[in-house]
Protein backbone atom coordinates (compact mmCIF):
# COMPACT_ATOMS: atom_id res chain seq x y z
CA UNK A 1 0.00 0.00 0.00
CA UNK A 2 2.88 2.71 -1.48
CA UNK A 3 0.11 4.71 -3.29
CA UNK A 4 2.31 7.76 -4.62
CA UNK A 5 0.32 10.82 -3.70
CA UNK A 6 -0.41 12.72 -6.90
CA UNK A 7 -0.69 16.64 -6.10
CA UNK A 8 -2.25 19.31 -7.94
CA UNK A 9 -2.07 23.09 -7.79
CA UNK A 10 -6.18 23.59 -7.39
CA UNK A 11 -7.62 26.69 -5.60
CA UNK A 12 -8.29 25.81 -1.42
CA UNK A 13 -11.73 27.20 -1.35
CA UNK A 14 -13.31 28.66 1.42
CA UNK A 15 -10.95 28.86 4.22
CA UNK A 16 -11.56 29.92 7.56
CA UNK A 17 -8.95 30.77 10.26
CA UNK A 18 -9.80 29.34 13.81
CA UNK A 19 -8.51 31.62 16.95
CA UNK A 20 -5.84 29.64 18.81
CA UNK A 21 -7.79 28.28 21.86
CA UNK A 22 -5.23 26.07 23.31
CA UNK A 23 -3.98 27.46 26.64
CA UNK A 24 0.05 28.23 26.95
CA UNK A 25 1.93 25.60 27.96
CA UNK A 26 3.02 27.63 31.83
CA UNK A 27 -1.27 27.13 32.32
CA UNK A 28 -0.47 22.94 31.52
CA UNK A 29 2.21 23.18 33.72
CA UNK A 30 0.55 24.49 36.81
CA UNK A 31 -1.14 22.08 39.07
CA UNK A 32 -3.31 23.48 42.05
CA UNK A 33 -2.29 22.07 45.73
CA UNK A 34 -3.61 19.43 46.96
CA UNK A 35 -5.01 18.59 50.55
CA UNK A 36 -5.53 14.84 51.58
CA UNK A 37 -8.44 14.18 53.47
CA UNK A 38 -10.25 10.93 54.72
CA UNK A 39 -13.76 10.84 53.03
CA UNK A 40 -16.69 8.23 53.68
CA UNK A 41 -18.16 7.47 50.78
CA UNK A 42 -21.15 4.77 49.54
CA UNK A 43 -20.30 1.41 48.65
CA UNK A 44 -22.56 2.53 45.16
CA UNK A 45 -20.73 5.68 44.61
CA UNK A 46 -16.99 4.35 44.69
CA UNK A 47 -18.14 1.29 42.79
CA UNK A 48 -19.67 3.69 40.11
CA UNK A 49 -16.63 5.53 40.24
CA UNK A 50 -14.52 2.52 39.47
CA UNK A 51 -16.49 0.84 36.97
CA UNK A 52 -16.69 4.41 34.33
CA UNK A 53 -12.85 4.92 35.29
CA UNK A 54 -11.99 1.46 34.04
CA UNK A 55 -14.32 2.55 31.03
CA UNK A 56 -12.28 5.40 30.78
CA UNK A 57 -8.90 4.23 31.46
CA UNK A 58 -8.24 6.57 34.09
CA UNK A 59 -7.93 6.77 38.19
CA UNK A 60 -11.50 6.77 39.79
CA UNK A 61 -10.16 9.16 42.36
CA UNK A 62 -9.25 11.50 39.55
CA UNK A 63 -12.98 11.49 38.25
CA UNK A 64 -13.81 12.23 42.17
CA UNK A 65 -11.27 15.37 42.24
CA UNK A 66 -13.11 16.75 39.00
CA UNK A 67 -16.42 16.36 39.75
CA UNK A 68 -15.81 18.30 42.76
CA UNK A 69 -13.90 20.92 41.14
CA UNK A 70 -16.53 21.07 38.67
CA UNK A 71 -19.27 21.62 41.35
CA UNK A 72 -16.92 24.65 43.30
CA UNK A 73 -16.78 26.69 39.99
CA UNK A 74 -20.10 25.65 39.61
CA UNK A 75 -21.35 27.45 42.78
CA UNK A 76 -18.56 29.45 44.12
CA UNK A 77 -19.53 32.40 45.92
CA UNK A 78 -19.25 35.84 44.23
CA UNK A 79 -15.99 37.63 44.47
CA UNK A 80 -16.24 40.70 46.70
CA UNK A 81 -17.53 41.28 50.48
CA UNK A 82 -20.62 40.37 52.10
CA UNK A 83 -22.35 37.10 52.49
CA UNK A 84 -21.46 34.36 49.91
CA UNK A 85 -24.10 33.96 47.18
CA UNK A 86 -24.13 30.86 45.12
CA UNK A 87 -23.17 31.19 41.25
CA UNK A 88 -25.69 29.83 38.38
CA UNK A 89 -24.33 26.70 37.54
CA UNK A 90 -22.26 27.03 33.67
CA UNK A 91 -24.31 25.40 30.91
CA UNK A 92 -22.00 23.03 28.87
CA UNK A 93 -22.50 21.72 25.99
CA UNK A 94 -23.57 17.90 25.53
Amino acid sequence: MTKKISYTNEPLGDIEVIRDFLPPPSELAFREEGVKVTLALSKSSVDFFKLEASKHHTQYQRMIRRLLDSYVQAYEPASGAGSPKRAAPKKTAV
